[in-house]
């Protein structure tokens, strides 16, 4: 006869989000002990005199035990306090109980490598009376992810599900329809192996609505649009990059008065609406503007944040009289306030993202937020290099350029972006992130995670030493080849800056790998070690490869068949982490492509660099169906092929 085990939860109140917790608090239980019998009581409120329960949810009784937080609905804190079967876990609100109830299952020996169901890894023991205290608070208020890369519907909700896992509370949805990134995998361009599927507007705007619900569920803190204000209000497609040159936009007169005068012309920036500025100086132009986001935010009351950026380039701001009176920035604080203005009327209280980028990286000079407390500062350097981090280049001892209309030239220092920030953040002293993109192009001249993971981690703790409260990270949603250590860093780091890095690596690497997870290290630091790419740019003209290689192909050669060896072996063997070694065993022939293609351009070598990589990227399309959980290849063929053939690159990923 076996022993009966029983476990008993109080549910405490009606949030939705809390009666996920308790249903996520009993799945897993089950799984990990099938013959344990889950009770679940409902109540208003906390009942300290009832025995043998563990309460779950939010209660006046239990605030105390929370650690301090500035906002309680904004900052996520929680407490676990459970022995014997009693006991409780509370949150600063009803996410962070969430969030307390993964920590409290982690506790108990699950975990959560990646996203999706092959990144679970739930053990198999019996559940008995388990004892588990822990209180604890995010060091940042903004921990979260945007949609980029080529998706699936399920790619994001997988992410959606893994952000409150490892302690992430934020998920940023582009565009007013994020169709560029749907249209990317649907549409399956870049691979001539795989078939076309149509997909429509309203396919992906009924996919948004399915997402939005399953962020309401978690309590994930709901960022949405950003690029296309300076376009679709005014009738024109604002639903992805246009790299045409001759694409056809249809628009009236009027509308084509609306957009920047450069060189004495009113035409769309480079033919790509995204790309345009428009004469900011127009009352018509910002009123527009302010009245489609104030309506869209009307009909849209489950946003939590709107972000409001303006066009997607610098270097082409209006050049009439009136708008040359004042600085883009100036120009954009005044739309703010009246879209400050506008939604206060509205009687909405929908926070708003400013964007500093490009031309606005040159902070105002006459204009003033009339309500700071409306919006929330974004810094995007996405010209930085990423051998940088954010502490060691705090100091800039070199004067900034001056502004010059049109005649900007973006900084590539670390250093040089973050005193422009310094800059603007004398001008407004209000809530902030960074908008930063390890993930989106960086990590991938990082073939082995390890120099991207150190440095992503590095820079979440360096966070409150600039100035910002947190991190939206824009990065493909499967950034987990060859490993998932990077956003697990991240994660980790956001939620506690002054978490140990090697004990949290190793942990993952004995969740992710199993026992033999050092040798996946092992494996994983020779490749890092071996390429020389990550330290420079990833974005713009100036990111190629750089080599030199870190020793000799032949030696790097060797060192692949040698780790091979164990990969092959637990890669042959069933376990739980039997699907990792695997995505090894496809990750060592991809990055000794990749380190011959490397080698041949540093000797110059270019066509014969070009046919390797045409080679690879062949290979990536074959089997793409077979990594696409974990590796976005349409990124990684757009990112490789762009150094070497941007015109291939162009003609094979335009979407």
């Amino acid at each position: 006869m076996g022993t009966y085990r029983r476990i008993r939860f109080g549910k405490i109140g009606g949030s939705p989000t809390v009666d996920f917790a308790v249903q996520e608090l009993a799945r897993y239980l089950k799984q990990m002990d099938p013959g344990l019998a889950v009770d679940v009581l409902q109540t208003e409120s906390f009942q300290k005199d009832f025995a043998q329960v563990i309460w779950v949810g939010s209660d006046p009784a239990l605030a105390s035990f929370v650690p301090d937080v500035e906002d309680r609905e904004q900052d996520d804190a929680f407490a676990i306090d459970v022995c014997d079967g009693s006991g409780f876990i509370t949150g600063s609100n009803a996410r962070s109980v969430l969030i307390g109830v993964y920590r409290f299952l982690k506790a108990l020996g699950c975990d959560w490598v990646r996203p999706g169901i092959s990144g679970e890894r739930i053990p198999q023991k019996k559940i008995e009376k388990p004892c588990v205290r822990i209180r604890e608070a995010a060091s940042y208020r903004h921990r979260g992810v945007c949609i980029e890369g080529a998706d699936t519907y399920d790619n994001v909700l997988d992410m959606v599900d893994f952000l409150p896992k490892i302690g992430m509370n934020a998920y940023y949805l582009e565009f007013l329809t994020p169709m560029a990134f749907f249209k990317r995998w649907y549409g399956h361009k870049s691979n001539p192996y795989l078939e076309a599927e149509p997909i429509h507007a309203d396919v992906v705007n009924a996919m948004v609505a399915a997402l939005e619900g399953e962020m309401a569920k978690r309590g994930i803190c709901y960022h949405k649009v950003g690029h296309g204000w300076t376009c679709e209000p005014f009738g024109i497609d604002g639903s992805g990059w246009n790299s045409d040159p001759n694409r056809q936009y249809e628009m009236t007169e009027q509308t084509r008065s609306y957009l920047a005068l450069l060189n004495g012309k009113r035409v769309l920036f480079n033919n790509d609406p995204l790309c345009t500025n428009l004469c900011y100086s127009n009352p018509a132009v910002r009123g527009t503007i302010v009245d489609a986001i104030t309506a869209y935010c009307q009909k849209n009351p489950q946003i939590d944040v709107m972000h409001f950026w303006l066009a997607d380039a610098g270097n082409n701001h209006c050049e009439c009289d009136a708008c040359k009176k004042k600085r883009p920035a100036d120009w954009y604080i005044l739309m703010l306030n009246e879209l400050d203005q506008a939604l206060s009327a509205a009687g909405l209280n929908t926070k708003v993202v400013f964007l500093l980028y490009m031309d606005l990286l040159w902070e105002p000079l006459e204009v003033k937020f009339a309500h700071p407390e409306r919006f929330i500062l974004m810094f995007a350097p996405i010209t930085r290099k990423y051998g940088e981090n954010y502490r060691d280049q705090i100091t800039y001892d070199r004067e900034l350029p001056e502004y010059v209309r049109n005649q900007l030239s973006m900084p590539s220092s670390l250093a040089e972006n973050l005193a422009y920030l310094r800059r603007w953040q004398t001008h407004f002293h209000g809530d902030s992130f960074i908008y930063d993109y390890h993930l989106m192009w960086a990590h991938l001249n990082d073939p082995g995670y390890e120099a991207c993971a150190r440095n992503l981690f590095e820079d979440m703790r360096s966070l409150r030493d600039i100035g910002l409260n947190g991190m939206i990270s824009c990065q493909v949603q499967r950034c987990f080849f060859p490993s998932a250590l990077p956003m697990q860093m991240m994660a980790a780091a956001l939620w506690d800056r002054d978490c140990d890095y090697e004990e949290k690596a190793n942990a993952y690497y004995l969740s992710a790998f199993g026992p033999n997870g050092p040798d996946a290290r092992k494996y994983l630091r020779m490749v890092s070690e071996h390429f020389s790419l990550y330290e420079g740019a990833s974005h713009g003209s100036g990111a190629k490869i750089a080599g030199p290689l870190c020793g000799s192909n032949e030696e790097f050669r060797q060192r692949i068949l040698d780790a091979r060896q164990i990969i092959d072996q637990c890669a042959a063997h069933s376990s739980p982490w039997q699907e990792e070694w695997k995505l090894l065993r496809f990750h060592s022939d991809y990055v000794l492509s990749l380190a011959k293609a490397a080698e041949l351009t540093d000797e110059k070598e270019y066509e014969k660099a070009k046919e390797v990589l045409t080679q690879m990227v062949d290979w990536l399309n074959r089997n793409e169906l077979s990594v696409q959980p974990v590796m976005d290849c349409f990124n990684a063929k757009k990112h490789w092929l762009r150094r070497l053939d941007p015109e291939k690159c162009r003609k094979s990923m335009d979407v």
